[in-house]
């Protein structure tokens, strides 16, 4: 999989009405190799593991009226926030966010927000590193 993270990914959220918020688009290409691997695991019911938000917004970008990944490339400016549901992703694993961006709103959709700011407390608590060189979470 290609993806070319964009800055908008880092942008904070500033408007009160999510839906009005104007995702920057990402550029990203899903190769027959990878749909291969994930409809496997899809049709095997087995657990699809996402890196990242962007690569996790690439993949839900993607999906079949089946709920199965497609080969794709292009841009993708798509927002996700709770309440969502994934078609691709079943676990996740990325980095911890700062606050009001579209990354920290991926994964409270994900996981859910009171789930996600319980975690962040305790993470900040912990000492642990956020942003793009922090530490890491598994979110299952």
């Amino acid at each position: 999989m290609i993806l070319h993270v964009g800055l908008g990914s880092f942008r904070p959220v500033e408007v009160e009405d999510l839906t009005k918020h104007k995702m920057d688009s990402e550029y990203y290409e899903i190769p027959e190799s990878t749909v291969e691997v994930v409809n496997k695991t899809i049709d095997g019911k087995g657990n699809v593991f996402v890196a990242g938000t962007s690569a996790c917004r690439a993949l839900e970008s993607s999906v079949t009226t089946d709920g199965h990944l497609k080969a794709n490339r292009g841009w993708t400016d798509k927002f996700i926030f709770p309440p969502y549901d994934f078609k691709i992703a079943d676990r996740l694993i990325t980095n911890f966010h700062m606050p009001e961006s579209t990354l920290l709103m991926l994964v409270s959709a994900f996981a859910g927000r009171d789930f996600i700011m319980r975690a962040y407390k305790r993470a900040i608590k912990e000492g642990y590193r956020f942003y793009s060189y922090g530490d890491a979470t598994l979110i299952l």
